[in-house]
């Protein structure tokens, strides 16, 4: 007799794109692949919890939220199990680095074909002081951007702000710290810098529909690729605002540049906050970063 394939579902409903129409959606289509078990986030870190428990039931995991329940499960897997990634956030920047559509809907079908065709792709994952990252860590500035953001909190429903406060926070905080922005960490073999951004993919992370590339040559098959901008003086960060958008490597003269290295170490010269995927870790000295080859499968 043949056993249904079993898929846990791991939703967040405070994501800023998850309701209940859109959770029966995304049943709907995975039905299709297997028998789905639907479990909802409760706190920050429930999707660690839960992720590991479905490592003992299921077959396939899910996940219904943004970034950061991504972020939760990744660091929940005990064991080599397939994941799929249907965006719920706002910017949902895993799935859409990945190739899914944006229709959470639409995304849940291809992720069921996916599992019914036993389809998965190979990628890396990043690691910073032993939490796992899928796309990007920054220590520095980057990291304060996020910091700020989650400070403003959510709004009635629940939602976090989206691109627009990321946008009004960085600028706020290069304002603040232009003075001391020069080089305030020490990339260990590479030099000094202002502030660093690690990736495990391109793009980086995207400002509405527009991705904006840290490092453009970063890939989910590779290891780490590092951007660490040497200083942030007006005309410095107008180029690297450029490369950005246009996909082109950081001129030498403007950021450290490493491209897939399996370990990067950085020591900072008072504590500097640090992020994962989105996920404030706090306050630390120093950060070591490294990759993890071809350590998940996930449907696409």
């Amino acid at each position: 007799m043949l056993v249904p394939m079993r898929i846990a579902l791991i939703v967040n409903s405070k994501a800023t794109r998850v309701t209940d129409a859109g959770v029966a959606g995304v049943e709907a289509a995975l039905s299709r692949a297997g028998m789905v078990s639907t479990v909802e986030t409760r706190a920050p870190r429930d999707a660690i919890m839960l992720a590991r428990e479905a490592c003992d039931t299921a077959d396939v995991i899910v996940v219904f939220s943004g970034d950061g329940g991504y972020n939760e499960v990744l660091n929940g897997l005990e064991r080599d199990i397939p994941v799929g990634f249907v965006p719920g956030g706002g910017t949902s920047v895993l799935p859409r680095a990945l190739g899914l559509p944006r229709d959470p809907t639409a995304a849940a079908t291809q992720i069921a074909e996916a599992a019914a065709e036993k389809r998965t792709r190979r990628i890396s994952l990043g690691s910073v002081n032993g939490y796992r990252f899928a796309f990007e860590a920054g220590i520095g500035i980057d990291a304060e951007v996020v910091r700020r953001v989650d400070r403003l909190g959510r709004d009635a429903t629940g939602r976090r702000p989206g691109d627009f406060a990321f946008a009004r926070s960085l600028i706020a905080v290069i304002r603040e710290r232009r003075r001391s922005l020069d080089q305030v960490l020490e990339v260990r073999d590479l030099g000094r810098a202002a502030f660093a951004v690690v990736c495990n993919g391109d793009p980086s992370t995207f400002a509405g529909p527009v991705p904006l590339r840290f490092a453009p040559a970063a890939r989910f098959e590779l290891g780490l690729d590092l951007v660490a901008p040497v200083r942030l003086g007006r005309r410095s960060i107008v180029r690297l605002a450029l490369t950005m958008l246009t996909g082109h490597v950081p001129h030498a003269d403007d950021a450290l540049y490493g491209h897939n290295l399996d370990r990067i170490e950085v020591v900072c010269d008072r504590p500097e906050p640090l992020h994962a995927d989105g996920e404030d870790l706090g306050d630390v000295t120093s950060a070591v970063f490294e990759c993890h080859r071809s350590a998940v499968s996930v449907l696409v």
